[in-house]
């Protein structure tokens, strides 16, 4: 059994299952989280439910548990065909290819603490070193679980097989893709924005839920949602980031009237096809949530191994 509730003992590996644990608690803690726009309990889409979030992230723990066995590549792929043989439609590819580097890079360092500071520096090795299969295998992932609104693009398109590694293919597609450059900047909005404005609201004394909303709001205040961008447009990408604004100004979680605007704005987002559905904001939260975890921040505490 593993817990994350206690010390790690310093220049000790992770085990695998801890890490697991981690990644699962993360996912199903986004998914849990009122989010507006995004399923939640007792708020579904038509073609995905929260159940489907709760099962997918059930599935990807094998995969994870090995990710420092295997490239990074591999196990995306691994995870999201994991996946669909659990749910109807794409419910967490973002999020894998976010979770999996961040895993094979807390299990290659030795100890993780708040400011992540040592696990930043082993996820720009990880990245650095991935390889044109690790783009094949991410490729076939991403043709698997079938994301909407992908379109065409000049080089290196998803639907063709890469010649250049993960982490060149991803840094093509900085401009149109939030999840790409955040492996084209190690990780800069979780590391810098997601990680901490959850450290802060933790410390602060929200609950999971509120400190989840807050930054997820946080994060679509400071860009458009890219996801919301492919399927909407731009204009429609920066009223979602104009009304998080608003409803962080408000106060947020923190005030009635922040509550208030929190509830307008997922009302205003949810339509019969989810267009704006701002899924890019959701999957770096968890990525941010990931971190938090791993640095001790169920307890506030470090992440302990546990053999019992």
């Amino acid at each position: 059994m593993t817990i994350v509730d206690a010390p790690v003992t310093p220049h000790r590996l992770l085990a695998g299952a801890d890490v697991t644990a981690a990644a699962q608690l993360a996912c199903l803690l986004e998914a849990s989280a009122p989010k507006p726009g995004n399923v939640s309990p007792g708020h579904h889409f038509s073609d995905l439910r929260y159940e489907d979030f709760l099962a997918s992230a059930a599935a990807i723990g094998g995969p994870l548990s090995g990710a420092a066995t295997r490239p990074v590549g591999a196990t995306v792929r691994l995870a999201v065909e994991a996946t669909a043989c659990w749910t109807r439609s794409n419910s967490n590819l973002g999020i894998v290819l976010l979770l999996v580097p961040l895993a094979r890079a807390a299990l290659l360092e030795s100890s993780v603490s708040s400011p992540w500071t040592g696990l930043r520096v082993a996820l720009r090795g990880v990245l650095a070193a991935t390889t044109v299969d690790d783009a094949r295998d991410v490729y076939a992932a991403i043709r698997r679980a079938a994301p909407g609104g992908l379109g065409r693009v000049g080089a290196q398109d998803v639907a063709d097989e890469p010649t250049r590694t993960l982490l060149e293919v991803m840094q093509l597609a900085v401009e149109r893709d939030g999840i790409a450059r955040e492996y084209a900047t190690a990780f800069e909005v979780t590391f810098e924005t997601g990680a901490p404005a959850i450290d802060r609201a933790r410390r602060d004394g929200l609950s999971w839920d509120e400190a989840i909303v807050e930054t997820y709001l946080t994060l679509l205040a400071a860009a458009p949602d890219t996801h919301v961008v492919r399927r909407s447009g731009p204009a429609v990408a920066e009223e979602v980031s104009r009304r998080a604004r608003s409803a962080l100004a408000a106060g947020g979680v923190r005030s009635a009237a922040g509550r208030r605007a929190i509830d307008e704005m997922d009302s205003r987002l949810r339509d019969e096809r989810n267009t704006a559905n701002p899924g890019t904001a959701a999957d770096l939260t968890a990525a941010a949530i990931f971190v938090v975890l791993l640095g001790g921040g169920w307890s506030l505490e470090p992440v302990k191994q546990c053999d019992v």
